[in-house]
């Protein structure tokens, strides 16, 4: 009986490491790589992805709450660019740009400071599906999603942040399409430099207040606790979802779908690599709200009063 249950238990074991071992993909991939884990199957990769409060979510909007310290952001450094080059990198699974920490975000409902250690985006197959964001708005999503990662400052290592269950806070932006946005031109341009899995780059930094919505279209945003969107979906976010998109034009997102790769060669277009929407569970999702009063809601109450003094001057 005891050499039956050290058996049973090393094919457990066995088994285990190799779930573990095993490699994550996005549903995109298995044209080319049939045994890797795709999305349904993160938990055999890391159990934490099989936890409860996972991300990305489908934020109903009929049944977020109002919470009223979700006030305005403040931006440390976002105006102007790090002192030292970004890494932009293709890491076989998007492409990702490593920051140096010096820009901040604090204020927001958050109860710490962070700095910006990372960014990287999400995006879809074609233009035409209309679905390449994770995140999406009562069922509906947009064309990319970008995140800007952020560690409390405290922190010197993501392990440590990941260890905390508001280590991380990452700012999510919608980006629809449009009109051109130079911003991002030189950004787009070193696509061509990240081709495939594992190439880097050196890149000359921007500001990153120059790839997101200007400052005074950011007080409208969800808040929620969830997760990273990749493994080992550590559930240690402090998420905001910004109502306002970032506009780029087609050619612009499409060179996201047309120069990137999963793979070290010319065999699969980096395409869908987006984590399906988590189960929301017993979250709340929460919204933040410019003023309890909109301004066309001012201007309604405001015309009974013109009216009934208008009486009183020609009585």
């Amino acid at each position: 009986m005891e050499l039956l249950f050290l058996v049973l238990l090393s094919l457990h074991t066995a088994k285990t490491a190799t779930e573990g071992d095993k490699e994550w993909c996005y549903l995109s991939q298995q044209c080319t790589h049939s045994d890797c884990a795709e999305p349904r199957l993160w938990s055999t990769v890391n159990e934490e992805c099989g936890k409860e409060q996972q991300s990305p979510i489908n934020i109903v909007t009929n049944k977020v709450e109002y919470r009223g310290d979700l006030k305005p952001f403040t931006f440390e450094g976002y105006d102007t660019k790090q002192p030292s080059h970004w890494t932009i990198g293709n890491n076989g699974h998007t492409v990702k740009v490593s920051l140096s920490g010096s820009a901040k975000i604090g204020g927001g409902g958050l109860q710490n400071k962070y700095k910006a250690i990372e960014f990287h985006f999400h995006w879809g197959m074609k233009l035409s599906k209309g679905s390449g964001s994770e995140h999406s708005i009562d069922g509906e999503r947009y064309a990319m999603e970008l995140h800007i990662v952020h560690m409390k400052e405290d922190f010197s290592t993501t392990e440590q942040a990941v260890n905390d269950k508001e280590g991380l806070a990452v700012l999510g932006f919608f980006i629809t399409t449009g009109a051109k946005n130079e911003n991002y031109d030189s950004l787009i341009e070193m696509l061509n430099e990240v081709t495939f899995k594992g190439s880097q780059k050196n890149m000359t930094s921007l500001p990153l207040e120059s790839l997101i919505p200007a400052k005074e279209n950011l007080t409208r945003y969800y808040r929620y606790s969830g997760s990273l969107t990749t493994p080992n979906c550590h559930q240690a976010v402090v998420w905001t979802i910004f109502q306002e998109p970032i506009r780029l034009s087609d050619s612009q997102v499409e060179n996201f779908m047309e120069k990137l790769y999963f793979s070290k060669d010319t065999t699969l277009q980096m395409t869908d690599n987006f984590r399906p929407a988590q189960p929301l569970g017993d979250r709340i999702v929460y919204r933040s709200d410019v003023s309890v009063v909109q301004p066309p809601a001012k201007a309604l109450l405001v015309v009974p009063t013109l009216i009934y003094i208008m009486s009183l001057l020609f009585q």
